[in-house]
Order: structure tokens, then sequence, then C-alpha cells
């Protein structure tokens, strides 16, 4: 299998990774914006919730450009994760499903940068954009979730996840890797 060949299936199973991951926040974030009291803060899970649908419909479209579908088991696997999720967030308490939300977006960062590389190393530079866009914005989330959390107590118990660069480098570090291609 060539170089190329080997890209493709690796951005095909980012993808899929991601298209099924987008389900689960979607129905996550659902329970999660309507369990949380403060207001301001349901309003904006509410919008990282609309976002997550949004991302969902754009890698659903890549997939589509690559010959590809969503994999059937990974949706199953993933919705009933969601739903659980969303339930979850009205007994979890407050500090749980915030926890856990910004350390999934700090993983989503790093898989849409991998999906940009893989696209490059495939011929598809077309999806870059589309990809990195959809890296800062889960820079945005992970952002709220950790400036939410800052300063609770469970910190002491379960620490931050390491903090990811600039929103910035997302663009920045990907140009490097491209000349470095």
């Amino acid at each position: 299998m060539d170089a190329s060949a080997s890209h493709r299936r690796k951005l095909i199973r980012l993808l899929q990774r991601a298209c099924s991951g987008e389900l689960a926040a979607g129905y996550a974030y659902r329970g999660h914006w309507r369990s949380v009291s403060d207001a301001a803060q349901s309003a904006r899970i509410r919008e990282i919730e609309r976002d997550e649908w949004h991302h969902r419909a754009l890698v659903i479209d890549l997939l589509h450009q690559l010959d590809a579908r969503p994999r059937a088991i990974l949706e199953a696997i993933y919705w009933l994760i969601g739903k659980s999720i969303g339930i979850f967030c009205f007994a979890g308490g407050w500090f749980a499903p915030m926890y856990g939300a910004g350390r999934l977006e700090r993983v989503n960062i790093v898989e849409y940068e991998d999906a940009a590389f893989h696209a490059l190393q495939c011929g598809h530079p077309e999806m870059i954009d589309c990809l990195l866009t959809m890296a800062e914005v889960e820079w945005e989330h992970e952002r709220f979730f950790r400036e939410v959390i800052t300063g609770h107590p469970m910190l002491r118990l379960f620490p931050v996840w390491n903090v990811p660069p600039a929103k910035e480098s997302i663009r920045a570090r990907y140009g490097a890797q491209a000349t470095a291609a």
C-alpha cells in the first residue's frame, strides 16, 4: 500500500470516529445544558451542542467526498454513550460533566489537526480549512469548560488536563507540518 493510500485510510478512520464522537457529544450536551442551573452556562452549552451537530454534518460530508460513510457499529456505541452521559448529567452533579467535557474537547482539537494532516498527505488539501476550523471551535469549547472548573475543589483529585497551545497555533503549527511534507 502506498503512503497516500495509508493516509487516506487513516483520514477515513479519524473522520468515522469523529462523526460518531460528534453524535455522542450532541446527545451528551443536550442533557448537559438541560441539567445546568446557571442560565449563562446552560446557554453556552446549548451553543456547543449546536456546534457538535454542525460538525457532524461537516464530517459526514467529508466522508462522502472520500466515498466513505460512518461506521454503523461506532454509531450505535457512541449513540448509547452520548445518551447515557446526557442522563448522567442530571445525577452526576455539576463538576463531573464539566470536567469530562473539557477533557474530551481537548482530545478533539488534536483529532481534527491530525485529520487535516492526513487530508494533505492523501491529496485532499481542500478539506484542510474545514478540519482546522473545527479544531479551532473545539479549542473554544475546551477553553469554556476549563474556565468554568478553574478553582473547583475537586481539581485536587482530578488535575486539569494539558492545556492546549494558543488557538492561533492550530493553523501555524499545521502550516509547519505542511511545509515539512
